[in-house]
């Protein structure tokens, strides 16, 4: 096998959790990164898990995650059906085959007859690993597996066998968790006279919990699936870049940010780790906010556009250019601007600042002649809001901080808000801010 070829072969019995992300991620950047074929495979043998749709769901996922087959169910290739279940004949040709060669044999079942593999009792069977090296399993451990059962449906250590063979696969990546199943493979290639493909067994995605606790990765750690993860906020490119780094790091370099193509210029199978990944949310969280800050800000009001709907055109733009370089995932918008919608309750305490040496009594002294040149305000721009609030500042005689403080409270509740005080009277309007500032100052001299 020249070409080099890989394939991500998943059941269609549910979400694309991370663990499979990584490995169709891993399979497509080698292929790539070596100028082969990626092959999207559906292994739908399991007819009892089977989930409606979930092929459809899987081709959506990879597609939003760039990950691009070429050769596939619905793009077809030289080696379809990619759908098991449309190659029940070829499997039941290769189950006779080894039959007729000794090496398996017809079992009476309660639901009719089935094929088994007859295995070795005695002597090893080593395969090597990318990974782990050499590994060997006694063959008395290994118990005469079912190939075809009696339906006619062919198990998965039968059928992927058989379909990577026949679609020329040269590298099989998966989790370690195949590992054991691996030797029953590997006598299977041997009994066809088969060439065996490169194994790499991946490490698996641990998740920690909050006491500190590591475990496999499962949704009691969080959202676990890729588009769990987009409904949680996160942009796909991100998930996708990091889900890279979780057992692959690039050689001689601590890049961290990527494109795709950079990912594939990259890769290499020297850079995987054997050692388990840790996903951190908290690192998630960094790298969705590095592409926050790289996006323009029309671009991050469209993705923003199901949190930012009661904003104008011009405010969206202009509050996607505050919360760009604010919020770790889109679903932190809602909790950072929900102030702009409903004021929280009033706290005459949230007017006290020591670093101004301001008291509710001295922030109502400040707030009232503010609200006075606030009201002469009719073109209610930034440049206008930020003139006549440098203008009171300067004839005031207090400092900056001063000032800014008990207007800040009285408009938000907030001691931290994004953008500074004009921008929060830009975006609420003249109505709603005077509106705001009057309710504080009456509040505040009750």
């Amino acid at each position: 096998m020249n070409r080099i070829r890989t394939r991500f072969a998943p059941s269609p019995t549910g979400y694309m959790h991370i663990g499979n992300l990584r490995t169709a991620l891993y399979a497509y950047l080698f292929a790539k990164s070596q100028g082969g074929d990626f092959i999207l495979r559906i292994e739908d043998t399991d007819r009892a898990r089977y989930v409606a749709d979930a092929v459809e769901f899987i081709e959506r996922t990879l597609a939003a995650a760039k990950i691009v087959p070429d050769e596939s169910p619905a793009l077809g290739g030289a080696f379809a059906p990619y759908v098991q279940s449309e190659r029940m004949d070829i499997y039941k040709h290769y189950a006779e085959e080894l039959v007729a060669n000794g090496h398996a044999y017809y079992e009476e079942t309660e639901q009719g007859v089935a094929i088994r593999q007859k295995m070795p009792r005695v002597g090893e069977t080593t395969f090597y690993d990318v990974l782990h090296g050499n590994i060997t399993i006694a063959n008395s451990e290994l118990e005469d597996q079912v190939l075809l059962k009696s339906d006619g449906m062919p198990t998965y250590n039968f059928a992927n066998v058989v379909d990577d063979h026949l679609m020329e696969i040269s590298h099989i990546i998966r989790g370690t968790e195949f590992i054991t199943s691996t030797p029953k493979h590997v006598l299977l290639y041997e009994f066809f006279g088969w060439e065996l493909p490169t194994f790499i067994h991946l490490a698996p995605v641990m998740g920690k919990a909050p006491d500190g606790t590591v475990s496999k990765l499962s949704k009691r750690h969080g959202a676990t699936g890729f588009h769990d993860l987009i409904d949680a906020g996160y942009l796909p490119e991100a998930i996708t870049n990091y889900v890279a780094l979780l057992g692959w790091s690039p050689k001689n370099s601590c890049q961290e940010i990527f494109t795709m193509d950079e990912l594939i210029a990259a890769f290499s199978l020297d850079g995987l780790s054997k050692s388990p990944a840790v996903f951190d949310y908290a690192k998630l969280d960094w790298m969705n906010g590095e592409y926050f800050k790289a996006m323009t800000d029309d671009a991050f009001a469209a993705a923003a556009q199901d949190y930012l709907a009661d904003f104008d055109a011009d405010r969206k733009i202009f509050l996607a250019s505050l919360l760009k370089t604010r919020v770790a995932k889109l679903s932190d918008i809602p909790q950072t601007i929900g102030f702009l919608k409903t004021l929280p309750p009033f706290d005459a305490e949230l007017f006290a600042n020591k670093r101004n040496k301001l008291t509710p009594q001295k922030s109502a002294e400040i707030l009232a002649p503010a609200i006075k040149i606030l009201e002469q305000v009719d073109d209610w721009t930034l440049d206008a809001l930020n003139a006549k609030i440098a203008a009171f500042v300067e004839e005031s005689g207090l400092k900056v901080g001063a000032v800014m403080w008990p207007l800040r409270i009285a408009l938000s509740m907030q001691k931290v808000t994004p953008g500074g005080v004009t921008e929060i009277l830009y975006l609420l309007g003249k109505e709603t801010s005077l509106e705001r500032l009057n309710a504080a100052l009456e509040q505040l001299e009750a």
